[in-house]
């Protein structure tokens, strides 16, 4: 907003003129409130320089939404210069315009503004004389006829009469965006308000007409704002409500749309969901089936550690076994020797004694004096014998000591290997079964693994087949229901349109009988007007016809029941459908429910056809009787006509008999005055 109020600044300097300080001071506060999008320029006189100025900023762009020039002033020059800028903005939506007296140049402008601009929605032009000339008048009306983005317009208090309210009638039928139209506070008349009501059959988007203070009748005014009971201003009424139906289902319509869109995307994005979350798991089970294989490796990798380590101990066994062994044999060996020592010794000391026996003995024999040498060789021999003796018993000792420890040995050997074979075994069937159950494990885990992969394919292939078959059967379906909708909507359209055409024959030969008897009812006025004298006699034939108006507008008030009825029956269609539509969301669910709920509906359907049918049948009924009704009337009205006509002449053949004896009553009188004595003496007076 700062930078349009520079821009205003420099485009007045730039022509020669100082700016206007209640301009730039309401540029200033509003660029001081962001956010509001709105050029409130109200109550502010602005000069020609200024709308030009505004004019030239205005094309493209505008920094605001709306722009409010109520009660400004405006000339005709400025009008046009600012609704020049106007014609190609792009942003403006709302135009207030109320009260700056616009005349002929400004309802050119606008309708200029109308043909070129595509972004105002909402136009107010209330308290100004755009309808005191017509040529302008008409010129603005053209526009509003081409205009196909106007959604609002107020035109009160612009001084319309009946030929404006035509040209408005004809922009109506051409237009096909505005919504609301204000009239208030003109002067359309009969005439206008006639044209404002034909127009409404041929208009398909007005919602709102406002007519009040245009000395419009009654009758016409209730038609088009309060949609009175009578034939005639039902038709109104049905454009209306036809134009707020055909908008409440082209919203409706495009609500299914987006919502079938959005279902559709959902079960695409569920669908999608479905098969990254299966691929996912399946990714998580082959991690596992990975990680339970890793594990399985390493387990196998540390058993065969453990089998290696049980092996080296084996071998370490079997080496400290045969270290042993060879031991045991050295020591063996070694008692062996000692043994064969320990024999040669005796064997020896055997040789000895007996040698030192056979000595002794040769000695004796010898001589008795060797017998000391002998007896102290002897003596030498058994210290030997002794010494030897001593010998053989530490040998002996040594040899039970190094026997004891074999047997030890042996006992420790033989406990060892048997620990060591009960090792070996037990290390050897724990290897077995761990072996067994390795390739047990490993087997099941094999088959757990092809039977989950073959089981998580087989699942992915059933659920994308019952998904894809889900889905064409939800396409097939969604196609035969909207196929089925089309041809009921299609069917429905058909029906209404003829039951229209029928509504739109029995109201015009009712308007058409209704003119005749506003004819008929006019002559009787002007008759009973005329003849005020008469009136004592026609106040039974009033009454009459009174009571057959009464008849007619309780035909015509019936006619309406059966109308709204069939309105009714229509909404029920529609509840019936949107009830359809409902179902059509719940086929996801329970499918075959819904085929049971869409024969019923179909069922309800052709039921509540056969009672359109039936209820137009009556309808129809209704109408003939009630053109019998209307000729009877006529006839009636003719009769009573012809009695009038005889009445008058009774009256007429009456007054001149009164006429007539009035005159001879006067010449009578006139007589009596003339030969009475009275005369006599007023002539000697």
């Amino acid at each position: 907003m700062e930078e349009f109020r520079r821009a205003y600044a420099r485009l007045c300097a730039a022509g020669g003129e100082a700016p206007q300080e209640a301009v730039l001071r309401r540029l200033r506060e509003l660029g001081e409130a962001p956010g509001r999008g709105r050029l409130d320029l109200a109550a502010q006189s602005l000069s020609l320089e200024t709308c030009g100025a505004l004019g030239r900023l205005l094309p493209g762009a505008a920094p605001f939404a709306e722009v409010a020039l109520g009660d400004c002033g405006l000339s005709e020059e400025g009008v046009k210069l600012l609704l020049h800028g106007l014609c190609s903005n792009t942003t403006v939506k709302s135009l207030d315009l109320k009260g700056n007296n616009l005349r002929t140049m400004g309802a050119e402008a606008l309708g200029k503004l109308l043909r070129q601009n595509k972004s105002i929605r909402s136009l107010i032009l209330e308290w100004n004389s755009l309808g005191v000339w017509e040529e302008g008048f008409s010129f603005f009306c053209q526009g509003l006829g081409a205009n196909k983005f106007l959604q609002r317009l107020d035109l009160r208090n612009n001084q319309i009469n009946h030929h404006g309210a035509g040209e408005l009638a004809m922009a109506l039928k051409r237009n096909a965006s505005l919504q609301e139209l204000d009239l208030r506070w003109n002067n359309i008349g009969l005439l206008g308000g006639r044209a404002l009501l034909n127009c409404l059959h041929s208009n398909k988007t007005l919602k709102r007409l406002e007519l009040a203070g245009n000395n419009v009748p009654s009758d016409i005014l209730k038609a088009v704002e309060t949609c009175a009971c009578s034939p005639a201003l039902s038709a109104s009424e049905q454009a209306l409500d036809y134009n707020q139906d055909r908008q409440t289902i082209l919203s409706e319509t495009q609500n299914q749309a987006c919502m079938l869109s959005k279902e559709i995307l959902n079960l695409k994005d569920e669908k999608t969901k479905q098969f990254l979350d299966l691929m996912d798991t399946i990714d998580k089970q082959r991690e596992e089936i990975a990680r339970s294989g890793r594990m399985s490796a390493g387990r196998v990798s540390q058993l065969q550690e453990a089998l290696k380590e049980q092996h080296s101990i084996m071998n370490s066994l079997k080496a400290k076994l045969q270290m042993t062994e060879a031991a045991l044999a050295l020591s063996e060996q070694k008692v062996h020797n000692l043994g064969e020592l320990l024999s040669a010794m005796k064997q020896e000391q055997a040789n000895v004694v007996e040698r030192h026996f056979a000595e002794l003995q040769q000695q004796q024999q010898e001589g008795a004096d060797r017998e000391g040498k002998l007896f102290r060789d002897l003596s030498a021999c058994n210290e030997k014998n002794l010494l030897l003796r001593n010998q053989v018993d530490e040998l002996e000792k040594k040899c039970k000591v190094q026997q004891d420890q074999l047997f030890q040995l042996k006992q420790d050997l033989t406990n060892t290997t048997a620990e060591l074979k009960l090792r070996a075994v037990q290390a050897e069937e724990r290897l077995e079964m761990e072996k067994r159950r390795l390739k047990q494990s490993l087997e099941d885990m094999e088959s757990l693994r092809l039977k989950e992969v073959d089981h998580m394919t087989q699942h992915m292939e059933a659920s994308e087949r019952s998904l894809q078959d889900r889905v064409q059967r939800l396409e097939a379906i969604r196609i035969a229901l909207e196929e089925e909708l089309s041809q009921v909507k299609a069917a429905a359209l058909t029906e209404r349109g003829l039951a229209e055409e029928e509504l739109i024959k029995v109201r015009n030969q009712a308007r058409l009988d209704e003119q005749r008897l506003e004819h008929l009812e006019e002559k009787l006025r002007l008759m009973t007007e005329s003849r005020d004298e008469a009136q004592n006699c026609c106040l039974k034939q009033k009454q009459m016809v009174s009571e057959a108006q009464a008849k007619a507008s309780q035909l015509s008030l019936h006619a309406d029941g059966l109308r709204r009825r069939i309105e009714e029956l229509q909404q029920d269609l529609n509840s019936k459908e949107q009830e359809k539509v409902t179902e059509v969301n719940k086929v996801k669910v329970e499918l075959q429910e819904q085929i049971g709920h869409l024969q019923a509906e179909r069922t309800a359907q052709e039921g509540l056809r056969e009672k359109i049918a039936a209820l137009e049948r009556q309808l129809k009924v209704l109408s003939s009787n009630h053109r019998e009704a209307l000729l009877d009337k006529e006839g009636e009205i003719s009769v009573l006509l012809e009695k009038l006509r005889m009445k008058e002449a009774d009256i007429s053949r009456m007054r001149e008999e009164e006429a007539q004896r009035a005159n001879l009553l006067q010449n009578a009188i006139m007589a009596y005055v003339q030969g009475s004595p009275l005369r006599a003496h007023s002539s000697r007076k």
